[in-house]
């Protein structure tokens, strides 16, 4: 019996890598952690308090608190749908409006409060999606 085959494009799934590298990145406790091993710091006071200095525990805080907002992947019918209205560049109907702020709801995972959405629609909605799209 043969696999299924995978029917999302090539271009998705290289997308889909880079989005997910991207999703990698450090937070500000791991950009803590990083200078201050860099500079001696840690070491110094590991020197003094020990290993258990309790640096695990700070750099997890603050990574929760100034972390990196973990961003969904864009299924294929989303990319394709955000790939046509992107290379369209045609004025954005009403229609296309609420598919892109169901998209954004979704992978940012915030729920928009405006009930006009043509209002921040640009800055709010759009110009994030394609920056998404072209990361």
């Amino acid at each position: 019996m043969e696999a299924p085959k995978d029917k999302r494009t090539k271009e998705y799934k290289e997308w889909k890598a880079k989005h997910e590298a991207n999703q990698n990145k450090k937070g500000v406790g791991d950009v803590i952690e990083t200078i201050t091993e860099a500079t001696g710091i840690k070491a110094v006071v590991k020197a003094i308090a020990g290993d258990d200095c309790g640096c695990d525990e700070r750099k997890e805080s603050i990574n929760k608190l100034f972390g990196k907002r973990k961003v969904l992947c864009l299924e294929p019918k989303e990319y394709n749908y955000l790939k046509n209205v992107f290379e369209s560049k045609g004025k954005i109907d009403p229609v296309t409006q609420i598919q892109m702020k169901a998209i954004f709801e979704r992978v940012f995972q915030l729920k928009l409060t405006s009930s006009c959405l043509s209002c921040s629609f640009i800055n709010g909605v759009y110009n994030p999606l394609k920056k998404l799209y072209n990361a």
